[in-house]
C-alpha cells in the first residue's frame, strides 16, 4: 500500500510568512514611511497575495507592529525590573531597556499617531508610562528626582527627551549604540548630578556585559 505524501507544514510556513513580512515592513517604513505594500511584499519575499492574506491593508500591517511594539515593551519593561534597588539605577536600566525597543519601532512614532490615533500610540506605550511614572514618584519621595514638577509631567518631558535622542541617533547626528547617553541624559534631566549619573549607566552597561554566572 503506497504511503501518503507527508503534509506541509502550512502552519508553520504561514508564521514564518507573517513574521519575515512584519520584520521587512519595520525596516522599510523606517526607510520610508510611504513605501507600499506591494514592495514591503516583494522585499519580503511573497507574492502579495500571501501578505495580504495576513494584512488586508496597511492599517492591518500597523496593528500588527503596534501589538508587536507593545509586547516587546511589556517584556523589557519587565525583565528590567529589580526590586528595591536605588531609584536612579531603576531609572537608569529602564531607559537602557527600552533604548532597543525604541529603535526597532521608531516608525511607528511617525506612522502611528495619524494612521491608528492619539489612543492607540498611547495604549502601545502604557506599560514603559507607568514603569516611569512608578519609579519617579518613588525616586521623588526619597529625594532622588526632581520634585518642582508632578511626577506624570516629568514622565512626559523625559520620554520627549529619549524620543528626541533616538531620532537624532537617526539622523546621523548623534551616537549611542548602547542607550548609555540616553540614560545619562534622561538622569540628569531627572534631578541626578551628572558625575553620578553617568557611573550608575557604567555600571549598569559593565553589568550587561558580563557572562551570566549564576
Amino acid at each position: 500500500m503506497t504511503k501518503p505524501a507527508p503534509r506541509v507544514p502550512q502552519r508553520s510556513n504561514s508564521r514564518s510568512n507573517r513574521a519575515r513580512i512584519l520584520a521587512v515592513a519595520r525596516h522599510e517604513l523606517g526607510r520610508n514611511p510611504d513605501v507600499s505594500l506591494e514592495d514591503i511584499a516583494q522585499a519580503a519575499g511573497v507574492v502579495r497575495r500571501t501578505l495580504y492574506g495576513h494584512f488586508p491593508g496597511r492599517l492591518a500591517l500597523l496593528e500588527a507592529l503596534a501589538d508587536e511594539a507593545a509586547d516587546a515593551l511589556r517584556d523589557a519593561v519587565t525583565e528590567a525590573s529589580v526590586p528595591d534597588e536605588p531609584y536612579e539605577r531603576a531609572l537608569g536600566r529602564f531607559v537602557l531597556a527600552i533604548w532597543p525597543i525604541g529603535d526597532r519601532y521608531r516608525m511607528l512614532l511617525a506612522l502611528a499617531r495619524h494612521d491608528l490615533g492619539a489612543e492607540r500610540v498611547s495604549e502601545v506605550l502604557a506599560p514603559a508610562r507607568r514603569e516611569a511614572i512608578g519609579i519617579l514618584k518613588s525616586g521623588r519621595r526619597a529625594g532622588v528626582f526632581h520634585d518642582h514638577v508632578p511626577a506624570d509631567v516629568l514622565s512626559t518631558a523625559l520620554e520627549a527627551l529619549v524620543l528626541s535622542l533616538l531620532e537624532s541617533v537617526n539622523t546621523g547626528a548623534w551616537e549611542d549604540d548602547q542607550g548609555g547617553g540616553a540614560a545619562v541624559a534622561t538622569l540628569i534631566a531627572a534631578g541626578v548630578p551628572a558625575a553620578h549619573a553617568e557611573a550608575e549607566v557604567r555600571g549598569l552597561i559593565a553589568a550587561r556585559s558580563r557572562p551570566d554566572t549564576t
